[in-house]
Protein backbone atom coordinates (compact mmCIF):
# COMPACT_ATOMS: atom_id res chain seq x y z
CA UNK A 1 0.00 0.00 0.00
CA UNK A 2 1.49 3.09 -0.87
CA UNK A 3 1.58 5.88 1.37
CA UNK A 4 0.50 9.32 0.81
CA UNK A 5 2.30 12.18 1.47
CA UNK A 6 -0.53 14.77 1.00
CA UNK A 7 -3.95 15.39 -0.97
CA UNK A 8 -4.17 18.86 -2.54
CA UNK A 9 -7.17 20.10 -3.87
CA UNK A 10 -6.57 23.11 -6.27
CA UNK A 11 -9.36 25.49 -7.03
CA UNK A 12 -9.09 27.81 -9.81
CA UNK A 13 -10.13 31.31 -9.12
CA UNK A 14 -13.59 32.72 -10.01
CA UNK A 15 -14.58 34.61 -13.19
CA UNK A 16 -13.89 37.99 -13.35
CA UNK A 17 -13.64 40.42 -16.53
CA UNK A 18 -10.78 38.86 -17.70
CA UNK A 19 -11.50 35.86 -17.97
CA UNK A 20 -14.22 36.13 -19.67
CA UNK A 21 -12.77 37.95 -22.13
CA UNK A 22 -10.03 35.56 -22.26
CA UNK A 23 -7.56 38.38 -21.41
CA UNK A 24 -3.73 37.44 -19.65
CA UNK A 25 -2.76 39.33 -16.63
CA UNK A 26 0.16 38.89 -13.92
CA UNK A 27 -1.46 41.69 -12.39
CA UNK A 28 -2.15 41.08 -8.44
CA UNK A 29 -4.38 44.04 -7.38
CA UNK A 30 -6.82 43.69 -10.73
CA UNK A 31 -9.24 42.15 -11.49
CA UNK A 32 -11.69 41.34 -8.52
CA UNK A 33 -13.96 38.29 -9.57
CA UNK A 34 -17.56 39.05 -10.66
CA UNK A 35 -21.01 38.02 -9.73
CA UNK A 36 -20.47 34.91 -12.10
CA UNK A 37 -17.21 34.64 -10.24
CA UNK A 38 -19.48 34.62 -6.65
CA UNK A 39 -21.61 31.96 -8.03
CA UNK A 40 -19.38 29.47 -9.28
CA UNK A 41 -17.39 29.97 -6.21
CA UNK A 42 -20.36 29.19 -4.11
CA UNK A 43 -21.32 26.15 -6.17
CA UNK A 44 -17.65 24.30 -6.43
CA UNK A 45 -17.77 24.89 -2.05
CA UNK A 46 -21.37 22.81 -1.79
CA UNK A 47 -19.54 20.35 -3.91
CA UNK A 48 -16.20 20.35 -1.39
CA UNK A 49 -18.94 20.07 1.57
CA UNK A 50 -21.15 17.04 -0.46
CA UNK A 51 -18.39 15.35 -1.09
CA UNK A 52 -16.94 15.53 2.69
CA UNK A 53 -13.88 16.43 1.72
CA UNK A 54 -11.93 16.89 5.06
CA UNK A 55 -9.36 19.58 4.92
CA UNK A 56 -6.18 20.80 7.18
CA UNK A 57 -5.65 24.07 5.54
CA UNK A 58 -6.19 26.42 2.92
CA UNK A 59 -3.85 27.81 0.77
CA UNK A 60 -4.43 30.97 -1.86
CA UNK A 61 -2.45 32.75 -4.27
CA UNK A 62 -1.79 36.57 -3.80
CA UNK A 63 -3.84 37.84 -6.35
CA UNK A 64 -7.13 39.64 -5.57
CA UNK A 65 -9.21 37.18 -7.50
CA UNK A 66 -7.50 34.07 -5.80
CA UNK A 67 -7.88 35.99 -2.17
CA UNK A 68 -11.45 36.87 -3.10
CA UNK A 69 -12.72 33.22 -3.56
CA UNK A 70 -10.38 31.84 -0.91
CA UNK A 71 -12.18 34.16 1.76
CA UNK A 72 -15.48 32.75 0.60
CA UNK A 73 -14.19 28.73 1.15
CA UNK A 74 -12.68 29.87 4.10
CA UNK A 75 -15.87 31.65 5.79
CA UNK A 76 -17.96 28.61 5.19
CA UNK A 77 -15.50 25.92 6.20
CA UNK A 78 -14.68 28.49 9.44
CA UNK A 79 -11.01 28.19 8.50
CA UNK A 80 -8.08 30.58 8.06
CA UNK A 81 -5.72 30.71 4.68
CA UNK A 82 -2.50 31.52 4.24
CA UNK A 83 -1.64 33.60 1.18
CA UNK A 84 1.44 32.29 -0.72
CA UNK A 85 2.97 35.56 -2.06
CA UNK A 86 4.96 33.54 -4.43
CA UNK A 87 2.78 31.46 -6.02
CA UNK A 88 1.80 33.85 -8.78
CA UNK A 89 0.81 34.00 -12.05
CA UNK A 90 3.30 33.50 -14.86
CA UNK A 91 4.74 36.99 -15.68
CA UNK A 92 3.23 37.96 -19.29
CA UNK A 93 5.26 41.22 -19.15
CA UNK A 94 4.24 43.62 -21.66
CA UNK A 95 0.88 41.31 -22.96
CA UNK A 96 -0.81 41.59 -19.83
CA UNK A 97 -3.97 42.93 -19.73
CA UNK A 98 -4.61 41.50 -23.67
CA UNK A 99 -6.21 39.18 -25.37
CA UNK A 100 -4.08 36.78 -27.71
CA UNK A 101 -5.76 38.62 -30.91
CA UNK A 102 -4.61 41.93 -29.38
CA UNK A 103 -1.15 40.56 -28.77
CA UNK A 104 -1.13 39.39 -32.74
CA UNK A 105 -2.23 43.05 -33.56
CA UNK A 106 -0.09 44.82 -31.20
CA UNK A 107 3.13 42.45 -31.16
CA UNK A 108 3.30 40.18 -34.40
CA UNK A 109 7.02 40.13 -34.82
CA UNK A 110 7.39 38.98 -31.91
CA UNK A 111 4.31 36.52 -31.78
CA UNK A 112 5.97 35.00 -34.72
CA UNK A 113 9.27 34.51 -32.86
CA UNK A 114 6.76 33.00 -30.05
CA UNK A 115 5.61 30.10 -32.20
CA UNK A 116 7.81 29.19 -33.54
CA UNK A 117 9.76 28.83 -30.27
CA UNK A 118 7.34 29.43 -27.24
CA UNK A 119 9.59 27.45 -24.84
CA UNK A 120 12.24 30.32 -24.85
CA UNK A 121 10.44 33.44 -26.24
CA UNK A 122 8.43 36.00 -23.89
CA UNK A 123 7.35 39.52 -23.97
CA UNK A 124 9.60 42.07 -21.95
CA UNK A 125 9.57 41.57 -18.01
CA UNK A 126 7.98 38.36 -19.15
CA UNK A 127 8.79 34.74 -17.61
CA UNK A 128 9.78 31.83 -19.76
CA UNK A 129 7.90 28.64 -19.18
CA UNK A 130 10.33 26.34 -17.77
CA UNK A 131 11.09 29.42 -15.03
CA UNK A 132 7.34 29.46 -14.23
CA UNK A 133 6.73 25.60 -14.22
CA UNK A 134 10.08 25.09 -11.65
CA UNK A 135 9.12 28.05 -9.43
CA UNK A 136 5.54 26.27 -9.13
CA UNK A 137 6.91 22.99 -8.50
CA UNK A 138 9.30 24.39 -5.57
CA UNK A 139 6.29 26.13 -3.93
CA UNK A 140 4.11 22.78 -4.01
CA UNK A 141 7.02 20.76 -2.73
CA UNK A 142 7.24 23.35 0.17
CA UNK A 143 4.04 23.27 1.00
CA UNK A 144 3.25 19.28 0.85
CA UNK A 145 6.51 18.77 2.87
CA UNK A 146 5.15 20.87 5.67
CA UNK A 147 1.59 19.41 5.54
CA UNK A 148 2.68 15.47 5.43
CA UNK A 149 -0.34 13.36 6.00
CA UNK A 150 -2.39 16.48 5.49
CA UNK A 151 -5.29 17.40 2.87
CA UNK A 152 -5.57 20.71 1.86
CA UNK A 153 -7.04 23.14 -0.33
CA UNK A 154 -4.97 25.56 -2.96
CA UNK A 155 -6.87 28.25 -4.53
CA UNK A 156 -4.79 29.60 -7.77
CA UNK A 157 -4.91 30.43 -11.18
CA UNK A 158 -5.90 27.72 -13.91
CA UNK A 159 -1.81 28.33 -15.35
CA UNK A 160 -0.88 26.80 -12.05
CA UNK A 161 -2.88 24.11 -12.00
CA UNK A 162 -2.09 23.25 -15.24
CA UNK A 163 1.69 22.97 -13.91
CA UNK A 164 0.97 21.22 -11.37
CA UNK A 165 -0.65 18.57 -13.86
CA UNK A 166 1.93 18.47 -15.89
CA UNK A 167 4.73 17.59 -13.34
CA UNK A 168 2.26 14.69 -12.31
CA UNK A 169 1.32 13.81 -15.66
CA UNK A 170 5.24 14.14 -16.99
CA UNK A 171 3.50 16.29 -20.05
CA UNK A 172 5.90 17.65 -22.28
CA UNK A 173 6.45 21.39 -21.60
CA UNK A 174 4.43 23.88 -24.07
CA UNK A 175 1.68 21.26 -23.53
CA UNK A 176 0.37 21.56 -20.42
CA UNK A 177 -2.04 24.44 -21.90
CA UNK A 178 -4.07 21.86 -23.79
CA UNK A 179 -5.03 20.89 -20.50
CA UNK A 180 -8.86 22.85 -20.04
CA UNK A 181 -9.05 24.58 -16.46
CA UNK A 182 -12.49 26.86 -16.07
CA UNK A 183 -12.61 29.05 -13.50
CA UNK A 184 -14.06 27.73 -10.03
CA UNK A 185 -13.52 24.01 -11.19
CA UNK A 186 -11.86 21.48 -8.85
CA UNK A 187 -8.45 19.51 -9.44
CA UNK A 188 -7.33 17.21 -7.15
CA UNK A 189 -3.77 15.34 -7.18
CA UNK A 190 -2.29 13.04 -4.54
CA UNK A 191 1.07 13.41 -3.55
CA UNK A 192 3.34 10.58 -2.39
CA UNK A 193 6.99 10.32 -1.76
CA UNK A 194 8.59 10.19 -5.43
CA UNK A 195 5.54 10.33 -8.20
CA UNK A 196 2.05 11.91 -7.86
CA UNK A 197 -1.42 10.98 -9.05
CA UNK A 198 -3.85 13.05 -10.67
CA UNK A 199 -7.35 11.71 -9.09
CA UNK A 200 -9.74 14.50 -11.08
CA UNK A 201 -9.32 17.38 -12.85
CA UNK A 202 -11.61 20.62 -14.10
CA UNK A 203 -14.58 19.18 -11.82
CA UNK A 204 -17.45 22.05 -12.40
CA UNK A 205 -20.11 22.00 -10.03
CA UNK A 206 -23.43 21.81 -12.23
CA UNK A 207 -25.84 22.24 -8.77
Amino acid sequence: MFKRKCKVTFISHGSTVYSEENRITDRQDYPQINDTGYIEINKILEFIKNRGLKTDKIYTSPALCCVQSAEIISQELKMDFDVLPELYNRKCGIWSGLTFEEIEQKYPDLMEKYHKNPLTVYPENGEILESFNNRVKDILENIINENIGGRIIVVTHPSIIQSAIKSTLNIAEGNQYKVYIRTASATQISYFENWSSLVYSNYKSLI
